[in-house]
C-alpha cells in the first residue's frame, strides 16, 4: 500500500534533498513538495497525505501556523517538523501542539527515515483505530429518518460532550438502550466504562449491594468485599436502565450518590468518591409513580436533567422500511448468508401491522421472514410466517 507524503520547505534545495532521500527509501512513498505553508494547506486541504513534514520558518506562513490548521483540518495527518539550529526551542514547542516529531538540518538519514517510518505507522494505526471505532457504533445505530429520531439525533449531538443527566423515556422495545450508548460514545467519558445496570432483573434486597457494592460479612452470602457498579464506571457512564422498579431504599442512597459524588458499600461507613455520568431509563409514568409514592420526586428532579423520549413504532412507520433493509443486512452478516431482499409489497404490509413489540418484535419478525421465506420474502411470506 502507498503513502502520500507532502514536504512544506522553501529551500528548493533543501526540499528537494529531503524528497530524493524518502523516495528511494521505499518504492511505496509518493512524494509531493510545496514551496511554502501557504501552498501545502491548499494542497492538503484537496488531496489526502498520510504524513507532512514541515519547515518552522518560512515566508507567508510559518511552520507553526501551518501546524495549527492542519490540526484543525486534518487531526489524524502525522506532522514532523524540520527545524534550523535557532528553531530547537519552537520546534519542542510544536510537540505540545500535537506534532508527532521533529528534525534538526541538515537531517541525520537515519532519523529522518525512522521518523518516517514511525509516523506512518502511527497514522496506520489512527486509522484503524477510527474504524474499529465505526464498526463497535454501528452495534448501537439508530436506523431512522422521521421526525421525531432526527429529534433525537440532535439532542444526543448537543447533551453528550456535556455530564448533563438524562432520563430516557418510551415503550419497551424501543431502543432507550441505544440512545443510552449513543450518549455515551459521543461523549468525552467515551474511553472509560459504560456500564449496564438493570434494576427491575435484580432482586430488591440486592440491588444496593449491586450498585454500591458490599464489605465482607454485611448480609449472609458477602463472603468477601466487592465492588459495585458505580466504582466499576468511574471515570464513564452508568446507565441505570428501568430505573422505575428501584425500590424506595436504593432510591435514596443513588439520590446522595448524585447529590455528593461519594457512595458507601453496603456494610462500611466509608465514603468513595466516584467520578460518574448517571444516564437512566424507564418505561413508566415517573409522575404517576411520584404521585404514589412508588418513586422520590427529587430524585426524578435529580436524573431528568435533560429528557429524551423515544417513541413508539407504530408512530413512527416511515422509518419502518430502513428498519427492514437494516436488520436484513445485519441478519445476513451474523449468519454468513446472503442479503435478502423483501418485496415492495411484504414492506407495505409490515407497515401496516401493530408493534405492540416495537423494534425489538420487528427486527424478530425480520429474522424469522429471512429463515423461512424465499429469496425475495414476499407478501405470501409475512402472511405465513409473520405471525401478525
Amino acid at each position: 500500500m502507498k503513502s502520500k507524503i507532502l514536504i512544506i520547505e522553501d529551500e528548493a534545495a533543501i526540499r528537494r534533498v529531503l524528497a530524493k532521500i524518502i523516495s528511494e527509501e521505499n518504492e511505496n512513498y509518493i512524494v509531493e513538495e510545496a514551496e511554502d505553508g501557504l501552498v501545502g494547506i491548499d494542497m492538503i486541504t484537496k488531496s489526502d497525505y498520510d504524513l507532512v513534514l514541515c519547515d518552522i520558518k518560512m515566508p507567508k506562513m510559518d511552520g507553526v501556523e501551518v501546524l495549527e490548521r492542519i490540526k484543525v483540518l486534518k487531526p489524524e495527518i502525522p506532522m514532523v517538523m524540520i527545524s534550523g539550529h535557532g528553531d530547537l526551542d519552537t520546534a519542542v514547542n510544536t510537540m505540545r501542539l500535537g506534532a508527532f516529531d521533529y528534525i534538526s538540518k541538515p537531517p541525520d538519514l537515519n532519523r529522518l527515515l525512522n521518523t518516517v517510518r514511525n509516523a506512518l505507522d502511527r497514522k496506520e494505526l489512527v486509522v484503524e483505530n477510527k474504524l474499529l471505532k465505526k464498526k463497535v457504533s454501528k452495534k448501537y445505530e439508530m436506523i431512522g429518518e422521521s421526525e421525531a429520531i432526527n429529534h433525537i439525533k440532535s439532542m444526543v449531538e448537543k447533551v453528550a460532550p456535556t455530564d448533563a443527566r438524562v432520563l430516557i423515556t418510551g415503550p419497551n422495545g424501543t431502543g432507550k438502550e441505544l440512545v443510552a450508548h449513543w450518549l455515551h460514545e459521543k461523549s468525552e467519558r467515551t474511553k472509560a466504562p459504560m456500564v449496564e445496570v438493570n434494576c427491575a432483573a435484580i432482586p430488591s434486597e440486592l440491588i444496593e449491594s449491586e450498585l454500591f457494592g458490599h464489605v465482607k460479612g454485611s448480609f449472609t452470602g458477602a463472603n468477601k468485599d466487592r465492588a459495585g457498579k458505580f466504582e466499576a464506571a468511574n471515570g464513564g457512564t452508568i446507565f441505570l436502565d428501568e430505573i422505575g422498579d428501584m425500590s424506595l431504599s436504593a432510591q435514596a442512597k443513588v439520590l446522595r450518590a448524585l447529590q455528593e459524588n461519594r457512595i458507601a458499600r453496603v456494610g462500611s461507613d466509608r465514603d468513595i468518591k466516584v467520578d460518574v455520568r448517571v444516564i437512566a431509563a424507564t418505561n413508566k409514568d415517573l409522575q404517576k409513580e411520584i404521585s404514589e409514592g412508588k418513586f422520590r420526586e427529587d430524585l426524578y428532579h435529580r436524573l431528568a436533567v435533560i429528557l429524551i423520549n423515544v417513541p413508539a413504532l407504530n408512530d413512527r412507520r416511515d422509518d419502518i422500511p430502513l428498519l427492514i433493509e437494516f436488520f436484513a443486512n445485519q441478519i445476513a452478516q451474523e449468519q454468513g448468508t446472503a442479503v435478502k431482499i423483501f418485496s415492495e409489497e411484504a414492506v407495505k404490509l409490515l407497515q401496516d401491522y401493530d408493534w405492540t413489540g416495537n423494534i425489538r418484535e420487528l427486527r424478530n419478525v425480520v429474522e424469522r421472514l429471512i429463515i423461512l421465506g424465499e429469496k425475495v420474502v414476499s407478501e405470501n411470506d409475512i402472511k405465513l410466517f409473520a405471525n401478525k
